[in-house]
C-alpha cells in the first residue's frame, strides 16, 4: 500500500520550489500502520478469520499491535506541523523518488508501441528487445558480456525480484545475509520462508563496508544468499573492487550466492559506475539486480533485470513465470529504448550532483558532519542529539520529529546503525535559481535550530 501524497500547500515565497511531504515506504513496518485499525472493525465479526492468518505475518495476533510506526509518528509530526504553522511550506528532503518524468523520448516509443498490436499479449519471462538491451548496457557501460537469452530475465521493477530470489534458495533454518541499513525486501521474504536474516552493519568507520571478517563460521554455514547494495542507499556508499573480490572468494569457499542491489549505480558520483559482475569470478557466484527507475527517470514503470550467474537467472525465471505474467510488452520496448540511450542517466546524475552539493554545503554551514555521497541521491548524515536550548533526542526519529515540527523540515530517519538522517535531493525544482532558493530557505531555518551533537 503506497501512502497517499497529502494536498500540496502553495505559498508565494516558496511556490514550485518543495513539494508537500510525502515518505516513500522503503523500510520494514512502514505498510503496517494501516492494519491494526482496519481489523479492529472487522476481528469481532469475523473472529474465524482472525485465527487463520500465517505466522509469517503474525498469525492470529496479526493487526492487534498497537505500536506506532515510524512513518505514522512522521505523518503525525507533519500534520502538526501544518496546523500549528500553515503559513509555512515544508521543505521535503524525504522524498524517495525522483522528480522528473521519463526522458520525451522514452515516452514517444511508449507512445508508439502501446499502440501495436503484437504487443497486446502476456510477456511472460519477456521479450528479447529488452533482454538484448540490457546485454548491450551491461558490455558498453561495465564491460561485462551476458547471454541475454540465460543470463538476463526482466523483473518488474527490482522489488518483486527480492521477493522472488528468496524463494530460490531459503529452506527453514537457512541465513540470507544482508547489509543493513538497506531494503528489506529480501529479508521479510527470507523470514516468510522460515529462514533467518543475519545483519551487516554499515557503519561510517568502515567506509560503509561489512566487516567480513567478523562473521561467525556457524552463520556462513547456514548462508544461501548474500545480499548487499552498492552505491548503498541510504548510506551512498561505493564498493571497491577489492571488496567485491573479497566476496567472491568468500561466495567460493562457503558456497553462498551473492546478489547485488544496484538500482542506484547510474547515480555513482565517485568515479565510474562498479558492477559487481565486472569483477573476475563474479558470474561463478550470483547476479545483480538493475532498476530502470533511478538512472532513468522510470519511477513507476516497474521494470528490471537481473542478470549474472545462468543457474541463478533460471530459477529467478522459473518462480517467476509462476508469479507474475511479464511486464506489459509496450514498456519493456521502451525502456529498452532508454537503456540505449546513455545520454539520459549522464543528464539525471548530473542533476542530481549538482543538487547534492548544494546541499552538503548548507548542511556543512549549519554544522552537520555532511560528505558528498559516492552514489545515489540521498544523503547520509549523523542525526544531532539535541539543540542548544534543552532539546534532547534519543533517536534520530526524534530529531526527525523536531525538524518538521519546529523547521518545517522533512528527513527520514535511520536507527538501523547509528543515528542518522537522510536527506533526499530529489525535491522539486524547476531550474537552478529554484533550487539556490531552497538551499537558502534551508540554511536560513537551520543555522537557527542550535543542533548539537554529542559522542
Amino acid at each position: 500500500m503506497r501512502i497517499s501524497r497529502p494536498r500540496r500547500m502553495h505559498h508565494s515565497r516558496l511556490k514550485h520550489l518543495a513539494r508537500s511531504f510525502h515518505f516513500p515506504n522503503d523500510l520494514d513496518g512502514s505498510q503496517m500502520s494501516s492494519a491494526a485499525a482496519a481489523s479492529e472493525t472487522t476481528q469481532n465479526s469475523d473472529p474465524y478469520i482472525q485465527s487463520l492468518f500465517a505466522e509469517r505475518i503474525g498469525g492470529a495476533n496479526y493487526g492487534k499491535s498497537t505500536e506506532i510506526y515510524k512513518f505514522e509518528k512522521i505523518k503525525r509530526a507533519k500534520r502538526k506541523a501544518l496546523a500549528d504553522h500553515p503559513e509555512r511550506q515544508l521543505l521535503d528532503f524525504g522524498i524517495g523518488e525522483n522528480d522528473s518524468m521519463a526522458d520525451a523520448s522514452i515516452r514517444e516509443v511508449m507512445s508508439r508501441e502501446i499502440n501495436q498490436v503484437e504487443n497486446r499479449g502476456y510477456a511472460d519471462n519477456g521479450v528479447a528487445e529488452y533482454k538484448e538491451a540490457a546485454a548491450r548496457f551491461m558490455q558498453r557501460q561495465f564491460g561485462v558480456k551476458l547471454d541475454p537469452e540465460t543470463q538476463i530475465n526482466h523483473c518488474i521493477g527490482s522489488k518483486p525480484a527480492y521477493a522472488m530470489l528468496p524463494a530460490c534458495f531459503i529452506n527453514p533454518g537457512d541465513i540470507t545475509m544482508m547489509t543493513v541499513p538497506g531494503y528489506p525486501v529480501a529479508g521479510t521474504h527470507t523470514r516468510y520462508y522460515g529462514g533467518d536474516v543475519y545483519r551487516l552493519p554499515l557503519l561510517a568507520e568502515n567506509n560503509f563496508l561489512p566487516d567480513l571478517d567478523a562473521i561467525p563460521d556457524d552463520v556462513y554455514r547456514r548462508t544461501k544468499l548474500m545480499i548487499l547494495n552498492y552505491p548503498n542507499s541510504p548510506t551512498g556508499g561505493t564498493a571497491p573492487k577489492s571488496f567485491f573480490e573479497d566476496v567472491i572468494a568468500l561466495a567460493k569457499e562457503k558456497e553462498f550466492v551473492v546478489v547485488n542491489d544496484a538500482a542506484h549505480i547510474m547515480l555513482t558520483f565517485d568515479g565510474k559506475p562498479t558492477s559487481f559482475l565486472e569483477v573476475p569470478g563474479a558470474l561463478d557466484v550470483g547476479v545483480e539486480v538493475h532498476s530502470m527507475s533511478k538512472g532513468y527517470d522510470m519511477i513507476g514503470w516497474r521494470m528490471g533485470f537481473v542478470a549474472g550467474h545462468p543457474l541463478v537467472v533460471k530459477a529467478f525465471s522459473d518462480v517467476k513465470d509462476n508469479s507474475d505474467s511479464g511486464q506489459f510488452i509496450a514498456t519493456q520496448k521502451a525502456a529498452a529504448a532508454a537503456l540505449d540511450d546513455d545520454s539520459i542517466p549522464e543528464r539525471i546524475r548530473t542533476k542530481y550532483r549538482r543538487r547534492m552539493e548544494k546541499l552538503v554545503k548548507v548542511l556543512r554551514d549549519c554544522g552537520f558532519e555532511a560528505e558528498m555521497p559516492g552514489g545515489t541521491y540521498f544523503l547520509y548524515t549523523k542525526s544531532p542529539t539535541g539543540t542548544a536550548s534543552g532539546e534532547t533526542f534519543a533517536a534520530a526519529e526524534d530529531a526527525t520529529r523536531f525538524l518538521i515540527e519546529e523547521n518545517g523540515i522533512v528527513t527520514v530517519p535511520w536507527d538501523d546503525a547509528g543515528s542518522f538522517l537522510r536527506f533526499s535531493v530529489t525535491y522539486i525544482a524547476e531550474d537552478e535559481a529554484a533550487e539556490d532558493a531552497l538551499m537558502a530557505e534551508t540554511a536560513a531555518r537551520l543555522s537557527g535550530a542550535g543542533f548539537q551533537w554529542k559522542s
